[in-house]
């Protein structure tokens, strides 16, 4: 099983591992700092490099227990000793987002009860669709306000894993309409933003909402009668 750096440091953006397993398309790695994907956030982009050569990594797939990493070139062999280099530009540009919809969710959630039906991200802009009823100009402009307060607050962003069972204490947990997490999984990532926002969450986050920077609220629309998406973008 790969160990997943990215789980408990974010910030790791180069590595040394050892390859596991290779086919025609990829490589599995003993460690990695990749996010290989899911949730709505993509899969991370970068190269790895051994014996004086190198692989651009241009894709994550999950196969049969384990994920891959997918390679241009010929993959090495097993039990070659690699380094491993993250796109640190487009992921952190990434977790600025990822965090920025949590702001938002912890917002929505407080101020207006609503979960989250939906959501996907990609550099710099999200979307996130609500179970609310209404969302016209007027309420946009009030999330608009209270979502960059919450950055102004400069807020921690704490990362844990906890067993299923104590996790599954923790009031309101799962802030999606569905419950996405299969019995199968018996630790569970949390994401906290102190004092708003606490979720099961696999994805890679700042350490404090100052990091996130304004956030503007770009798009608004319904997609159904009590679905509602808006759409967020960053600065560069």
């Amino acid at each position: 099983m790969t160990d997943w750096i990215y789980q408990l440091d974010a910030y790791v953006q180069s590595f040394e591992a050892v390859v596991e397993a290779s086919d025609d398309a990829g490589v599995v790695l003993d460690r990695s700092a990749f996010y290989p994907g899911g949730g709505g956030q993509p899969h991370d982009l970068g190269r790895l490099q051994g014996g004086g050569q190198e692989w651009p990594v241009v894709g994550m797939r999950r196969a049969e227990g384990q994920v891959w990493h997918l390679l241009e070139g010929e993959p090495p062999p097993p039990g070659t000793r690699l380094q491993g280099m993250i796109d640190w530009e487009r992921r952190y540009q990434l977790m600025r987002v990822h965090t920025a919809m949590h702001i938002l969710c912890g917002v929505i959630w407080r101020d207006y009860g609503a979960s989250v039906t939906g959501g996907q991200m990609q550099p710099l802009r999200g979307r996130m669709d609500f179970e609310l009823e209404r969302m016209q100009k007027e309420l946009v402009s009030e999330i608009e306000k209270k979502i960059n307060l919450e950055v102004e607050a400069a807020r921690d962003v704490k990362v844990r894993i906890l067993p299923r069972e104590e996790a599954f204490q923790i009031p309101d947990l799962i802030r999606t309409k569905i419950n996405l997490l299969p019995p199968s999984i018996q630790q569970v990532r949390v994401v906290e933003i102190e004092g708003l926002d606490l979720q099961a969450d696999g994805g890679t986050h700042v350490a404090n909402t100052a990091e996130v920077g304004p956030i503007r609220i770009v798009d608004y629309k319904s997609k159904g009668a009590i679905n509602k998406r808006l759409v967020i973008e960053l600065e560069a």
